[in-house]
């Protein structure tokens, strides 16, 4: 039997290269690394590497955006401009999917996120974000939620508009067409 989250060699070399072209041509996101040592840590964690097919099967156009020298891992999150086609109409969870007596989208985003292998950023990680450019002027994300507003049935989601990065709150259970979400993956 077959592992459904392994990549075949084709795709595996077609993912990398992808990620490699915006590797090189996104240099301002990751300064002082090299393209060779990225390449040899994906190339060591295929179920990771499935993790990143997915992120960019769904829109998200991932990039290495950061290194952590101790314990080796490099941070790679969706930069794609507008918050990720594949991952849009969905509520903030399972229980806000739940929850919804009509009208339900497909998935929410904590399920479709475990479901790739990833996690939603937080605010300052998605604030940290927009230094490498303005995104999501035309839509929104949602945001790692804290408990106390989840538990009264809140959740976050930010968007960049007038030069500014703003968190905002909604019912967990409500979805938009444009409000999907960003991933983070650690490798």
């Amino acid at each position: 039997m077959t592992d459904s989250k392994q990549l075949s060699s084709q795709q595996t070399a077609d993912l990398i290269g992808l990620l490699e072209v915006r590797f090189k041509k996104n240099m301002f996101r990751h300064q002082g690394m090299d393209w060779m040592n990225v390449k040899d840590k994906l190339l060591s964690d295929t179920r990771k590497l499935w993790s990143l097919n997915a992120m960019e099967q769904s829109g998200g156009e991932p990039d290495v955006i950061g290194y952590e020298p101790d314990s080796n891992t490099y941070t790679f999150v969706d930069c794609v401009a507008e918050s990720p086609k594949g991952r849009r109409s969905l509520c903030y969870d399972r229980a806000a999917l739940d929850a919804r007596k009509e009208f339900k989208p497909e998935n929410s985003a904590l399920d479709m996120a475990a479901e790739m292998g990833i996690e939603l950023l937080n605010e300052q990680q998605y604030a940290d974000l927009q230094k490498f450019g303005k995104l999501d002027t035309k839509t929104s994300s949602w945001i790692k939620t804290p408990d106390n507003i989840r538990k009264l049935g809140g959740a976050l989601f930010c968007e960049y508009r007038y030069g500014h990065v703003f968190a905002f709150h909604n019912g967990a259970q409500s979805y938009y067409a444009a409000r999907g979400f960003r991933g983070l993956l650690r490798i």
